[in-house]
């Protein structure tokens, strides 16, 4: 099997108005400008020691992984709004915002890595316990007393749980905002397929292929609420605030196990009858993606392929390598 036919391993993600892919060595995001300029931000993967280990612990790594990708999210959805802001300038505007901020640089990148890096973290932690917490009390306003085995209430709270999640995604997807965000999810997913198919990337050829794919975050979404409905009917509560803890308690357990039910789903994809435990999540991506513009895809392709570029040069010399042409800050364009 030849090296551009081989299945990828690298993941992506959509920001407003570009798309980020993740390799083995360097996150690059890809954002179109104003003046229709592909300009890039390429960050190097560094981890520590520890937190490569904990990728190896089975139910941790699930844990480890969505906080991580929460983070190198935001950073980049952070470069894609700065890259918008900066079109929006001005001249006079960005020489005065340089000026301002050309003493206090570094002090200024520092706050504002923890800042992303806090505010991802916490945003994190409030989503999931929102979408937890919330299906839990409209159950019990709905429900309560009306079954006799709390097997019923957990199977009532989980289709709450997904008729809320249904109807946020549809709701959101309706706004240009999240529809051209969902659009370059879609790309992303197609330039992936394509590549696994060893298709030559070009917009033309992508276009020819499905924007839904089994390795994406959307897919452990829906997983969450299923699994969360076997593991919760393991355990009993006596009232209301027994029955919230235990789903707060819970709540790591039923990430982890989904995570590692995604992945072994996604290892039986080729398999004629197993590959059907995906296609839950596949459904949800008809939501969570939209059919991208050509001019879309074409900035899916120059991210792919400059991490692709950098990826191979990291593997080589073991070093960053140089970004020709790369525009890493958009203030500095």
């Amino acid at each position: 099997m030849s090296e551009k036919s081989a299945p990828v391993a690298y993941g992506g993600q959509a920001v407003i108005e570009g798309v980020m892919f993740g390799g083995k060595h360097v996150n690059v995001t890809a954002v179109r400008r104003k003046s229709g300029e592909i300009t890039f931000l390429e960050v190097p993967r560094e981890e520590k020691s520890w937190v490569r280990s904990l990728r190896k612990v089975p139910l941790l790594r699930g844990l480890v992984s969505l906080v991580d990708s929460s983070i190198k999210g935001s950073k980049h959805l952070n470069y894609s709004f700065d890259a918008y802001a900066d079109d929006e300038m001005t001249p006079e505007e960005r020489e005065e915002l340089k000026a301002k901020n050309k003493k206090g640089e570094a002090k200024l990148s520092l706050g504002a890595i923890v800042g992303v890096t806090a505010a991802a973290i916490i945003s994190f932690i409030v989503g999931k316990v929102v979408f937890t917490l919330v299906p839990v009390f409209v159950e019990q306003f709905l429900f309560k007393g009306s079954f006799a085995h709390q097997i019923y209430h957990n199977l009532a709270e989980g289709g709450i749980k997904l008729v809320l999640l249904l109807l946020y995604l549809y709701l959101i997807s309706l706004t240009p905002l999240v529809k051209r965000l969902f659009q370059y999810h879609g790309a992303e997913h197609k330039v992936i397929s394509a590549f696994e198919a060893g298709e030559e990337l070009t917009p033309k050829n992508v276009q020819k292929y499905t924007r839904l794919h089994y390795r994406c975050g959307s897919s452990f979404i829906m997983l969450t609420v299923i699994v969360g409905i076997l593991i919760y009917s393991l355990f009993t509560w006596d009232n209301l605030a027994e029955r919230v803890i235990q789903r707060l308690l819970l709540l790591p357990v039923v990430m982890g196990v989904s995570f590692e039910f995604l992945k072994f789903t996604n290892a039986l994809r080729d398999v004629p009858v197993l590959r059907y435990l995906g296609y839950p999540g596949l459904w949800l991506q008809l939501l969570t993606t939209k059919e991208p513009t050509d001019e879309q895809v074409e900035v899916s392709i120059a991210s792919f392929n400059r991490m692709r570029e950098l990826d191979a040069v990291y593997q080589k010399q073991g070093v960053p390598a140089s970004a020709p042409n790369a525009i890493l800050d958009p203030l500095e364009g």
